[in-house]
């Protein structure tokens, strides 16, 4: 006596292939300045006084510079006197613009 093997069950979804996932987004690498050139400090100089908060983080982001450098960078302008400092933490240090009526 010879019985029929019957087909094994399928798992019970739609499509048989097994599901693939994805690699997820590269993030491009950034090129950020490492170097002070006359370009770069001429930029700070000039354009982040003006803004109404400067911290590390965006000194990175709208000048491209590197992390080390923005640090010097914020050092320098508050020993000039063009910034005032509001927050000193440990991870992140804000500063703001010098305002004509001083508090």
């Amino acid at each position: 006596m010879a019985k029929a093997k019957a087909p094994p069950p399928s798992s019970g979804g739609k499509s048989a292939k097994k599901k693939k996932w994805s690699k997820g987004k590269v993030k491009d690498k950034a090129q950020h300045a490492v170097v002070c050139d006359k370009v770069t400090f001429d930029r700070i100089m000039k354009e982040a006084p003006t803004w109404r908060l400067i911290s590390q983080s965006i000194l990175i982001e709208r000048l491209k510079v590197n992390g080390s450098l923005a640090r010097v960078a914020i050092r320098h302008l508050e020993k000039e006197g063009l910034i005032k400092r509001i927050v000193h933490h440990s991870g992140q240090l804000i500063y703001t613009r010098l305002t004509t009526a001083s508090d």
